[in-house]
Order: structure tokens, then C-alpha cells, then sequence
């Protein structure tokens, strides 16, 4: 019986450590990650045009708070902070490492309270030595 416990004990052990090796081996790489979240952006259009918002009784609330059920649109991002956030991602994937630690750095100095600071920090640390 003790045998028979200390099996499958083993195969257990084994056939875990065998799963978790094949996770380990389908996990994307930051640049990867990072890639598809650039690409499901969208950057945002500057329209000259002015929209009209209704509302029913409540607070005063903005056009871009208003949540429709079923509009599954793609976050928004102002088009030259998303072109200065893809070059120095191109800088990082082309070897440039010291100009990519550059422009990550200026698009932090520059878009301080964009989405994707949170992103460009964790690049900068990922692209030190």
C-alpha cells in the first residue's frame, strides 16, 4: 500500500512539473505582449466637428463616460503618442537599445499620463543591462 501511495506520488510530481514546463514554453514574450496591446489601439481622429450628447436625468456626464451595452470598441489613444510609442518599440526589436532607452524615456517626459506610461517604464527596465 505504501508503494502504491508513493507512486503515485511521483507520477504526480512528474506529470505536474511536465504541465508547467509546456505553460512555461507557451508564454508570450514581453515584446509579444506588448505588441498586441499596441495593436488593439486605436489612435484617436481629431474631428473639427461637434457632437451632441443627450442624457436622462442625472449628473452631467461626458460623451466618452457613457457606456453603451454590447459597444465593444477599441481603447482610444491620441495618434502621435501612440507613432512615438511604436518607433521606440521598433527602436527596441531593431537592437537599438540605447536610442530605444532614449525614446522611451522622452515619451515618458512627454505623454506623463498616457495609458501606455505604465508600459514604457517596464520597457525601460527591461531594455537595462
Amino acid at each position: 500500500m505504501k508503494k502504491l501511495i508513493v507512486l503515485s506520488l511521483l507520477a504526480l510530481t512528474l506529470g505536474s512539473q511536465m504541465l508547467y514546463a509546456g505553460e512555461k514554453s507557451g508564454v508570450a514574450s514581453f515584446w509579444d505582449r506588448l505588441r498586441s496591446k499596441i495593436e488593439s489601439l486605436a489612435p484617436q481622429k481629431r474631428v473639427t466637428a461637434t457632437n451632441a450628447t443627450g442624457g436622462v436625468r442625472g449628473a452631467a456626464v461626458s460623451s466618452e463616460d457613457i457606456y453603451w451595452k454590447g459597444d465593444a470598441s477599441a481603447q482610444t489613444i491620441a495618434a502621435e503618442e501612440l507613432d512615438a510609442f511604436k518607433a521606440a518599440m521598433k527602436l527596441a526589436e531593431t537592437d537599438g537599445v540605447p536610442q530605444a532607452q532614449a525614446a522611451f524615456a522622452a515619451f515618458i517626459k512627454k505623454y506623463p499620463g498616457s495609458p501606455l506610461r505604465k508600459d514604457a517604464e517596464q520597457a525601460l527596465a527591461f531594455l537595462q543591462p
